[in-house]
């Protein structure tokens, strides 16, 4: 049974889309507006004229899928206590993708060799989601 990341984006959601489908090569697999709802959502819950923004939405990451949300487009996104995790097959990859998840975002801990790998680093991007880049296998001795 795999685990899904819910990510609430509080009105950025089409912006972190776009930048994931440019920084991770993501592919939108669905995508449902407030306004296409079948029931339509608790006006209480949304501030006016949320009709245009993210309900649901999932995304393919690799083999992985995130699925993400305006939520109640507060503009409040919390990111705290976690990371998403992703295993380049190499270091030349690693580094791709952690460039552009940085672009706009904070290193957190360079990409460089550790103990257990031979490239990982950790960057929070331009939403304040946590990432970590591990490449698998032992660092070169």
């Amino acid at each position: 049974m795999p685990i899904e990341p819910y990510l609430f984006f509080e009105g950025r959601c089409d912006e972190a889309i776009a930048f994931y489908r440019d920084a991770l090569g993501a592919e939108v697999e669905m995508l449902m507006r407030y306004r296409e709802s079948p029931e339509p959502p608790d006006p209480a819950r949304l501030p006016p004229g949320a009709g245009d923004k993210v309900m649901h939405a999932s995304l393919r990451i690799g083999d992985s899928v995130i699925m993400l949300s305006d939520g109640s487009c507060s503009g409040q996104p919390g990111f705290q206590g976690f990371s998403l995790s992703l295993a380049p097959a190499d270091a030349a990859t690693a580094g791709r993708l952690f460039s552009a998840l940085a672009d706009g975002g904070q290193v957190q801990m360079p990409l460089g060799e550790t103990f257990w790998s031979p490239c990982f680093g950790m960057v929070v991007d331009r939403f304040g989601v946590s990432w970590m880049l591990n490449v698998a296998g032992p660092a070169p001795a």
